[in-house]
């Protein structure tokens, strides 16, 4: 679950942990403290405490903590942006622009409350004298689930991680959040967790709103997803730790939801005709993605798919003279950067993987070497393995002989965040036959972009079928990511006392259907 996970919660043998500064590796500044049993189950009974009064309070009221949550973050100034600088290595310029995301999540998630669509409103008014029975007066809404898990991710020390959107839609659908911050970034997350709290008290709020755990063990998280007051889990990570996380909340004896965002490569169709006007350009923009941020995005374009031919040559050509001069980058933890070694030598070392190009060997601590890889599609076919994530700045581009076999790689890929198709006017007739497999294989189809950065908006999809996440109905960037943390009730026969004040006749201001018609 986490790279840097020490084997054991025990206070008698780890009390306090420290923060790395990723460029030497080294620890800086005062310890954290190493939470165990005790302080889990404290966590978790004040959000529970605080669960029917914060549920309770009016949209306005939650909209508004939201945004003094951003008001709150952008407050610390720059001691944030120094500490996750130091913590993951990213460069200012990108911890900058995160923050900017995080707050604006937040904003967006207050206009989503304010505007009640969220709760679903719907009225099937009673009709006592329909034959041959009468139907009853039905009234539904959505409401929040309970006290919601949270673990903040290693590559976004902000927008995925203690005020990030998971915790912003938890907190939006009217949700307590208990947050097990990432050990990677001990400082940054205590930081932003002091801010959340304060907000939480300037709102007037019960404490429990708000928890957050620190330490560097797995079985923090474990113990967090088994306690039974927690209803929900977001998670950002790896497959490994996702599906652990998925495997403790299904053995609890009340099982729970736990939305993973695990294991992406996001293949790029690199189309014909595309491929013949601009191959070249093309091949210098991938090494650009790739090596984005040293490939540490969940959106990073680790698998090429392209029908042999002159456009693919030059495309190849070009990367190969491109990813030579990509500096190494200092990767977010020395766990990561060790995987991503593992990774790459493994390629690498495959009978049936040609390397075509590395990037530049790093002189630092835990600084990756960027690397492109290409097979056949018959290879790419015949041994799974070649289709796991490497995270990092590595690809792998498979060569096809048609577009039959271009097709059948894509059908047998497994889940994905993204498919892009790089495409001109000719590859059209291609790209609708593509187009079928590709929706059932991603969450979100782009045409002649980068699958690099995602857009928080409310038509975004960061989600897809597995082990792209484990519930690939799902979203976690976006207004719709509210969603997983809510559940409908149907209210039938009560009186206008008995029901909530958004469901009676008299109500006005929030969106609702009546008869299956908007009102």
């Amino acid at each position: 679950m986490t790279d840097t996970a020490a084997a054991t919660l025990d206070r008698s043998e780890a009390t306090a942990f420290r923060s790395i500064d990723s460029a030497t590796g080294q620890p800086v500044g005062e310890p954290f403290a190493v939470h165990g049993p005790a302080d889990v189950d404290a966590a978790c009974a004040a959000a529970e405490a605080a669960f029917d009064t914060y549920r309770a309070i009016d949209r306005e009221a939650r909209a508004a903590f939201l945004e003094k949550i951003g008001e709150e973050i952008m407050a610390i100034g720059e001691p944030l942006i120094e500490a996750a600088m130091r913590e993951s290595g990213l460069p200012r310029a990108r911890l900058e622009g995160e923050r900017g995301r995080t707050v604006g999540q937040l904003k967006l998630f207050a206009g989503v409350v304010r505007r009640g669509a969220y709760l679903g409103l719907r009225i099937d008014p009673a009709m006592p004298d329909r034959q041959p029975l009468p139907r009853p007066d039905l009234r539904l809404r959505m409401i929040p689930l309970g006290p919601v898990a949270v673990f903040g991710a290693s590559n976004f020390p902000l927008a995925f991680s203690t005020a990030g959107g998971d915790t912003a839609s938890a907190l939006a659908a009217g949700c307590p959040v208990v947050v097990k911050g990432h050990p990677a970034h001990p400082q940054t997350g205590e930081l932003v967790a002091g801010a959340i709290r304060r907000a939480v008290a300037a709102s007037g709020l019960p404490e429990g709103v708000f928890g957050h755990l620190t330490g560097p063990s797995n079985e923090l998280g474990a113990a967090l997803v088994r306690d039974p007051r927690i209803q929900a889990v977001g998670f950002t990570g790896s497959r490994g730790g996702g599906l652990a996380l998925v495997q403790i909340a299904q053995g609890r004896k009340v099982p729970i939801p736990v939305y993973a965002e695990m294991s992406s490569i996001n293949p790029v169709v690199l189309m014909p005709e595309a491929l013949k006007a601009r191959g070249a350009a093309l091949g210098t923009a991938f090494v650009a993605s790739l090596t984005m941020g040293a490939g540490q995005f969940c959106t990073n374009p680790g698998l090429l798919l392209a029908i042999e031919g002159e456009g693919l040559d030059a495309f190849v050509n070009a990367a190969r003279e491109a990813l030579p001069g990509a500096a190494a980058q200092t990767m977010l933890t020395k766990g990561i950067h060790q995987a991503y070694d593992q990774g790459v030598e493994a390629l690498a070392g495959h009978n049936h993987v040609e390397t075509i190009a590395r990037g530049q060997v790093g002189e630092g601590v835990a600084q990756g070497q960027a690397a492109f890889f290409a097979t056949t599609a018959a290879e790419f076919l015949a041994d799974d393995t070649l289709g796991h994530e490497v995270f990092g700045a590595s690809s792998l581009l498979v060569r096809c002989q048609s577009a039959e076999e271009l097709a059948q790689v894509l059908s047998a890929a497994e889940g994905q965040l993204t498919a892009t198709i790089q495409m001109d006017e000719g590859d059209t007739d291609l790209a609708a036959r593509l187009i079928p497999i590709l929706e059932r294989k991603a969450g979100r189809i782009l045409a002649n972009g980068w699958p690099t950065g995602v857009e928080v908006a409310h038509a975004m999809v960061h989600g897809g079928p597995f082990p792209a996440t484990s519930d690939g109905r799902t979203t976690s960037v976006g207004s719709m990511a509210i969603d997983r943390f809510l559940r409908p009730v149907s209210y039938q026969n009560l009186s206008a006392a008995l029901l909530p004040a958004e469901l009676r006749d008299d109500a006005q201001g929030t969106p609702r259907l009546i008869d299956g018609q908007p009102a």
